[in-house]
């Protein structure tokens, strides 16, 4: 890998940390270069905003395996220190792709090929980068908790007599409930310090945000 350490302080170091989405990223590497991973984590958050990263692979481990097996995780590791922390962690049902950054692409494949879910072994930051993106894209379908099919295709499984699938109709109730809510100015300025806080860092996000709060004034 790479020869500078990042410092300590950029490092997990907190078990009790909260994230408004389901998705989180970690990353595991002893040595990664600084000014090349900070430009790589710019682009990383505007794909998954949460981002975790350690120099400690018992450390990580202990933080991977407290999480719920609700979240979604996405891990990047070092070729060596991938082959000692997958074995332990890919049976874990919140760990859904796990990618291989490494400088001898050969040789970590050839360990690699035997864990279903790492999904790449690249020596390339940007082709890291263009491969989670592809693949989150579809993973977002996949387990986007409020993904709603129109129609069902299984008999009796919440079906109205009309056919339209009943968690449908729930959510558009829901919706329908959501928009009657009267909301105060507090509300929205706790709505507005939340995202702020969440996506501190992200440009992408706070950018999306300024449009949102230039649209509603």
């Amino acid at each position: 890998m790479a020869t500078a350490l990042l410092p300590n302080d950029d490092f997990y170091t907190n078990t009790d940390d909260k994230s408004l989405e389901i998705f989180s990223l970690i990353w595991l590497d002893a040595t990664v270069n600084v000014k090349d991973t900070r430009d790589t984590e710019v682009k990383l958050r505007s794909i998954i905003n949460h981002i975790k990263k350690f120099q400690d692979i018992k450390q990580c481990q202990q933080y991977i395996e407290q999480t719920s097996q609700k979240d979604r995780l996405v891990i990047i590791v070092s070729g060596q220190l991938g082959q000692e922390i997958v074995p332990h962690i890919h049976q874990l049902r919140q760990v859904i792709s796990i990618y291989v950054y490494c400088m001898d692409k050969k040789s970590n494949e050839q360990w690699a090929y035997k864990f279903a879910k790492i999904k790449s072994v690249v020596v390339d930051l940007n082709e890291l980068v263009s491969q989670i993106t592809t693949d989150h894209k579809i993973q977002k379908k996949v387990e986007e908790p409020l993904s709603i099919n129109i129609f069902t295709t299984n008999v009796g499984a919440g079906k109205s007599t009309t056919g339209v699938n009943g968690q449908f109709v729930f959510s558009q109730i829901l919706i329908d409930c959501l928009l009657r809510l009267k909301s105060t100015e507090t509300d929205k300025n706790e709505l507005i310090n939340c995202c702020q806080n969440e996506y501190e860092g992200n440009y992408t996000e706070l950018n999306n945000l300024n449009k949102f709060l230039y649209y509603i004034r």
